[in-house]
């Protein structure tokens, strides 16, 4: 009986993909700057020694994952992925892997609040009038669970972006768009979930103004576990993202 192998077959990755991998190092290494153009489609096939179609396909891969643009001329320059680009494919990862709302909470923790104490600490005077606009417009759509829902999400856009850390604005967007959806279930389902929200902005707001490091993060914190108490209310923390979704879907198409 022949023995067990020790190592699997390598796998060769498609030319296309070769091309998309070099192309993204010199982008990502800072070697070509956003903006820098990247040559044309003939260039390329000159320099990679591939054919045209293979080209195309590799600059699709990019195009698609944001590091590759067309100017007005139809030229292609280099570009740094939008953040939306970013979490949405990983937050696509995380439903796929079947991932718990407990498991979104316990990271969120950790997050939103290293975003207020960075925002406590670094908000501008812009970045604060942003967070009073939303405010304001939340205090109007106080009665309207859709509206509101959008607004807490901008919401805590605004304060990862006057944390000034890009690091911590791209890594709290995946789990945050699968968090999206619950605050109109939560709010719907709470007859106080809608005032506890606004007003939990309002004093996140008053500690970054107030540059009140210990305010916010105990505010960040209420504001997070009054999620968790509307959330078990309605479903289980164990739930997962997909499967809580699903039958989300279901429901409303029932109605």
């Amino acid at each position: 009986m022949p023995a067990s192998p020790l190592f699997r077959r390598i796998d060769v990755a498609p030319a296309y993909q070769k091309v998309a991998d070099a192309i993204e190092r010199e982008i990502v290494s800072g070697r070509i700057k956003p903006g820098d153009p990247i040559g044309t489609e003939l260039e390329l096939v000159r320099q990679f020694g591939v054919n045209r179609s293979t080209v195309r396909e590799g600059i699709r891969v990019l195009e698609e994952g944001g590091l590759l643009r067309r100017d007005s001329s139809r030229r292609l320059q280099a570009c740094l992925p939008r953040y939306n680009k970013l979490a949405t494919r990983l937050s696509r990862a995380l439903v796929l892997h079947e991932v718990t709302f407990r498991e979104l909470f316990e990271v969120s923790m950790t997050l939103e609040i290293a975003s207020t104490e960075c925002a406590v600490e670094r908000a501008t005077e812009e970045d604060i009038a942003e967070l009073a606009e939303n405010l304001a417009r939340s205090e109007q759509v106080i009665a309207d669970p859709a509206a509101l829902a959008e607004c807490d999400a901008d919401f805590h856009v605004l304060v990862a972006k006057a944390s000034h850390n890009r690091v911590l604005q791209l890594a709290r967007e995946p789990a945050a768009q699968l968090f999206f959806p619950t605050t109109e279930m939560i709010v719907s389902h709470a007859a106080q979930g809608a005032t506890r929200l606004v007003e939990a902005h309002r004093h996140l707001l008053e500690a970054i103004r107030r540059r009140d490091k210990a305010a916010g993060v105990q505010w960040t914190r209420r504001h997070l576990q009054d999620w968790r108490r509307g959330f078990e209310r309605i479903a289980s923390l164990d739930r997962s993202v997909e499967h809580m979704y699903m039958e989300h879907a279901q429901a409303v198409r029932r109605k």
